[in-house]
């Protein structure tokens, strides 16, 4: 194909990829009302537990309520859109891959997904806890009031499941890395021990100082992960030397 050819091809791509962005942003606006009921639910939790009538989740402007709804809109349409736009950007650059790239590429692609998947729910199942963990330290007295701002909010909430997610993704990265023969797994597992501060000093940065229970959750999980790459990656080193010819001596 010419460089016009490419050029029409990746406009095309980009618009369907647009097109099925938009659908997803219409379905998540619609379905906008539940999910702001699931996000405010630790804030409803916090003040039945107090009694306080002045723990509320806070819109401060005109336009606060529908910003809220379009931040929503645009997060949950991506994740419905993604297998639109994930098919788009593969059909262009699959023909320019080998079949051995397209082979690790499937295989990481499936991987990958559901692990991010898995990042998102446990950092949902940690998030209303470090809500309630983090409201104990707010004085409760006369003239104290909780008001948490949406946007501040929102933020905290998307933040938190997006860097669970993209965490639980890490160890398909080190595989990844194994495969194009940059790491062995026995490189990988000798660095245990470094691995597992990284992975304790990011559970305790991505989750409060207080809230030891999600960050103790959180390490866990990536540690199983972490070792479950390397005996994946060391069990690749071993087939490849398998299929190896053995070179004679002298």
């Amino acid at each position: 194909m010419s460089l016009g050819d490419h050029l029409r091809e990746l406009r095309k791509r980009l618009f369907i990829a647009a097109a099925g962005l938009v659908v997803g942003m219409v379905i998540a606006f619609i379905i906008s009302e539940p999910v702001i009921d699931l996000l405010s639910q630790p804030i409803a939790h916090i003040a039945a537990q107090n009694g306080h009538e002045y723990t509320k989740l806070n819109f401060n402007t005109v336009t606060s309520g529908f910003d809220l709804r379009m931040r929503i809109a645009f997060s949950i349409g991506l994740l419905i859109s993604a297998p639109v736009w994930l098919w788009q950007l593969w059909a262009f650059v699959m023909p320019g891959l080998t079949r051995k790239e397209i082979r690790y590429t499937v295989g990481f692609m499936c991987a990958a997904i559901p692990l991010f998947v898995g990042g998102l729910y446990v950092g949902w199942l940690i998030m209303p806890h470090m809500v309630e963990i983090m409201a104990l330290f707010v004085p409760d007295g006369d003239g104290i009031s909780r008001f948490y701002d949406y946007s501040t909010y929102y933020d905290f909430v998307f933040k938190l499941l997006l860097v669970v997610g993209v965490s639980f993704v890490t160890p398909v990265f080190l595989v990844a890395l194994n495969l194009a023969g940059v790491m062995s797994g026995k490189t990988i597992l000798k660095g245990w021990r470094v691995a597992i501060i990284v992975i304790v000093v990011f559970a305790a940065a991505a989750t409060p100082a207080a809230d030891v229970t999600s960050m103790l959750l959180l390490a866990g999980i990536l540690c199983v992960l972490y070792f479950a790459a390397a005996l994946l990656s060391l069990l690749f080193d071993r087939r490849k030397a398998k299929r190896s010819p053995v070179e004679p001596l002298g």
